[in-house]
């Protein structure tokens, strides 16, 4: 099953590692400080160009990829576990 993150953009939810809210994770220096370097190092796409308020950190074809999506993470929560009921049946 895919997880819709935004716009076109769908990815594999077996491929998700995380899903977090922006607004959370920026009181942390230190993940603001990892989002900082991933996104000089190319590990960073944005969906748009909304501001965004969630950050889905997943391993794509074996390679790290973080996606800030305008969708909250409660939402994207919700529909990996609406496709996990769907994939059970």
């Amino acid at each position: 099953m895919f997880l819709h993150l935004g716009e076109n953009l769908v990815v594999p939810v077996k491929d998700i590692i995380g899903i977090f809210d922006i607004e959370t994770a920026s009181y942390s220096s230190d993940t603001t400080q990892f989002l900082r370097m991933a996104e000089e190092d190319g590990f960073v796409e944005r969906v748009n160009n909304e501001p965004p308020k969630s950050c889905i950190v997943a391993e794509v074809n074996k390679k790290s990829k973080i996606y800030l999506s305008p969708i909250s993470s409660s939402t994207l929560s919700k529909r990996t576990e609406i496709t996990s009921n769907y994939s059970q049946r």
